[in-house]
């Protein structure tokens, strides 16, 4: 994680921080942030605000406009949330941004549901919680990135992306 200018993907299931973290590591490295979030199409946000998952189909177009994003701050570096869930999500958005560096935020289903509750009005409801987490694959070991606890608080989260990264580790 040593680059001058990274490109980071937070990633992890819906209400794992992603959001709060990637804008504080943004602040930290002084790059432009953006939620993946922003960047869903209207009938994918429908579809979710619907109760019903989005298929591969839905998220094509979607990983595209992320990884077209990640692709113009090659120069600046920039950190994008995305849930990247699967590991050829994560592909999809390497194919834009080979140097991307992924920060799994990950925590127990428990945990997870708690920081939903306290988020009232998001487009994800809960009750689509248990196919994020049935979707999700972890970080292979030829994956450039960190896996980190949720559990802990944002700034020792920041802090803990940073130190591997002025260390060179993740990847």
């Amino acid at each position: 994680m040593s680059e001058q200018h990274p490109l980071l993907v937070v990633m992890g299931v819906s209400g794992s921080g992603k959001s709060t973290v990637g804008a504080a590591l943004a602040q930290r490295l002084c790059v432009p942030f953006t939620d993946a979030d922003d960047l869903h199409p209207a009938a994918n946000i429908a579809k979710m605000s619907a109760g019903t998952p989005l298929d591969d189909e839905d998220r094509r177009p979607w990983l595209a406009a992320v990884g077209r994003w990640l692709a113009g701050h090659t120069a600046t570096g920039g950190v994008v949330s995305c849930s990247a869930l699967k590991r050829s999500y994560r592909d999809q958005l390497r194919d834009h941004a080979r140097k991307a560096i992924f920060v799994h935020l990950d925590g127990s289903r428990e945990v997870i549901a708690r920081r939903q509750a306290d988020r009232p009005g998001h487009f994800m409801p809960a009750g689509l919680l248990d196919s994020q987490f049935a979707a999700l694959e972890p970080l292979g070991d030829d994956e450039r990135g960190v896996v980190l606890d949720v559990a802990r608080s944002v700034e020792e989260l920041v802090d803990e992306v940073l130190a591997q990264r002025d260390a060179g580790r993740s990847g």
